[in-house]
């Protein structure tokens, strides 16, 4: 069942809107203010309707910090409406933004929009990621850096595939290790950083100015975006 998490202040809209949402058949998330809204991105939301004007950190600041996290759409709801706030809203991260009031039937169709717009996106089977001049073929299982290849472990790779396929979102040495190695694997998470410094290594020999794969601090690591 498709989860669409709704971020709003107004308990009473967030009501309305759960209400009508779950009546079309999506399972319905709902946070009051933006530290919520970041413990709900764990029950991984396929979309987010994402109100601008709360308290303490306002829609724009929290979108900011979800896109750091997830990549699904990002509705804003907001009563403001001017040309500012709307172009503003689309540079930091959302997908759409829609003005209050607002007809639920308009949303129920901007939402069904997005959410085509991401299962083509996954239809359709990537087969190169570019990052400025460094190539990664992902059915040859190969990297090059203007047209040189550089010579990466199966497991490099795989470890590098994951974390290109996401840029910007952050991985935990343990995701990241139960993803690469598998969970019955011998081992611990620790062999996943030697496999960072390897990584980082290999494409430092031929860009050293160029930061692909960033540590988070306490958190793990994720894939620059260009």
């Amino acid at each position: 069942m498709t989860k669409v998490l709704i971020v709003d202040d107004e308990k009473g809209i967030v009501g309305f809107m759960k209400d009508s949402l779950t009546d079309q058949g999506y399972d319905v998330l709902t946070a009051y203010n933006s530290e919520e809204a970041l413990q709900k991105l764990a029950q991984k939301p396929d979309l987010i309707i994402l109100d601008v004007m709360m308290p303490g950190m306002n829609g724009f600041e929290l979108c900011e910090q979800i896109r750091h996290l997830v990549t699904c759409p990002i509705i804003f709801l907001s009563a403001r409406s001017s040309e500012e706030d709307r172009i503003k809203g689309l540079l930091i991260g959302g997908d759409d933004y829609l003005v209050k009031p607002f007809s639920m039937k308009e949303l129920h169709v901007r939402i069904m929009a997005h959410l085509r717009q991401e299962q083509r996106k996954m239809s359709r089977p990537i087969k190169y990621l570019h990052f400025g001049h460094l190539l990664i073929d992902l059915e040859g299982y190969a990297v090059f850096y203007q047209n040189e290849r550089i010579a990466f472990t199966s497991r490099e790779f795989e470890l590098l595939k994951l974390l290109a396929l996401h840029p910007g979102q952050i991985f935990s040495r343990e995701q990241i290790y139960e993803k690469i190695w598998g969970y019955d694997a011998e081992g611990d998470s620790s062999t996943v950083t030697e496999h960072i410094k390897k990584i980082r290594a290999k494409l430092a020999e031929y860009n050293k100015n160029m930061i692909f794969i960033s540590t988070v601090w306490g958190v793990g690591y994720k894939w620059e975006k260009p």
